[in-house]
């Protein structure tokens, strides 16, 4: 079991030695006593090439400074063998897989092959909610003997807590942290994220962290700054020492608390659903005033209406229950089209 949460702290991308070592004392002097692992990207598999794309290896003698200048550990994100073997030659001590990276299990299997000596390697959840995939790249990690953490980031900016808790569930020995930062995308959200850590028994978080991020050359909108850092990690390292290990052994609402999770997330799915029905009710009503047909019609409902009580049967729900849900929603949508 592990005593302590784990906390990998630093900026999304390493931009220059200025900053990476600027970012590092800040982040060092917030934390005080709070041991953390240092993380900046050397490289960044970004969506349009158009966007930074990192340092690239310059950057990994500038994440050697910090570990020498101020003796603590240093992570970077590595997506080909060729990064990682540059990386541990550099004397980075953990890497990590990214999202992208880890929804290619063919590349996953190709850097646990070059990985050599480190402390440990981190792997984060596929950009696509798919947990025997994120399972199995724990598996081939494993293969290297190095120590593996698994990284729950989410997908889209959204949590995907379903896929979070079935690998939890089938690997509770292996480290799972929180990256709030990308789960939300919005640095304002990362503090109420953080209260998930202690909740469901994570072993801590992985949080980006810049000293101006409105100047940050890559997600900006999702990093901390030093200050904002303080009051995340100190009164939440107190909460986490009685919690973090495996599911279930130091918390006996840990269970509770993730089944409540994939409620939440459920729910906010329903709602934007019916937002999006509304919205699309709103462009059939601008439709039906210029054709002049009137907005409701009988016999389309009632198609709609049988078409929901057939599906309620086959999937074991009161039909009636559903009748009276899509009569609510139908009424709301006719109001959208007047």
């Amino acid at each position: 079991m592990i005593a302590e949460p784990i906390y990998i702290l630093g900026p999304c991308s390493a931009e220059s030695r200025e900053q990476v070592l600027l970012t590092a004392r800040l982040i060092k002097e917030a934390c005080g006593n709070v041991p953390f692992i240092f993380r900046a990207g050397a490289w960044k598999p970004r969506t349009s090439p158009c966007t930074f794309q990192g340092a690239g290896a310059e950057a990994l003698a500038w994440l050697q400074e910090v570990k020498n200048t101020f003796g603590i550990n240093v992570a970077t994100e590595v997506a080909t063998p060729e990064h990682a073997e540059q990386a541990l030659k550099a004397g980075i001590d953990y890497l990590w897989i990214g999202a992208r990276t880890s929804a290619n299990p063919i590349a996953v299997q190709a850097i646990a092959e070059a990985i050599g000596q480190a402390k440990g390697i981190l792997i984060k959840n596929p950009v696509n909610a798919d947990a025997d995939l994120w399972l199995g790249n724990i598996e081939r990690l494993e293969k290297t003997g190095l120590p593996v953490i698994a990284v729950h980031r989410g997908c889209e900016h959204k949590p995907c807590w379903k896929m979070a808790h079935a690998v939890r569930k089938a690997r509770p020995d292996v480290p799972m942290l929180l990256d709030p930062s990308h789960l939300s995308g919005d640095a304002a959200q990362v503090p109420e994220l953080m209260k998930k850590v202690p909740e469901l028994g994570l072993n801590g978080a992985m949080i980006e962290v810049h000293p101006n991020p409105a100047k940050a050359l890559s997600d900006d909108k999702q990093q901390l700054t030093p200050e904002q850092l303080i009051g995340v990690i100190g009164p939440l390292s107190v909460r986490c020492r009685s919690v973090v290990g495996p599911m279930s052994v130091d918390n006996e609402f840990t269970e509770l608390n993730w089944l409540r999770a994939e409620i939440d997330e459920l729910d906010a799915k329903l709602w934007e659903t019916i937002a999006d029905r509304m919205d699309v009710s709103r462009r059939i009503g601008e439709w039906k005033k210029a054709n002049h047909i009137r907005p409701l019609q009988p016999q389309r409902y009632q198609q709609i209406l049988s078409q929901r009580q057939k599906w309620a049967e086959e999937n074991n729900i009161d039909a009636d229950f559903v009748a009276q849900l899509f009569d609510i929603i139908h009424q709301q949508s006719l109001k959208q089209q007047l």
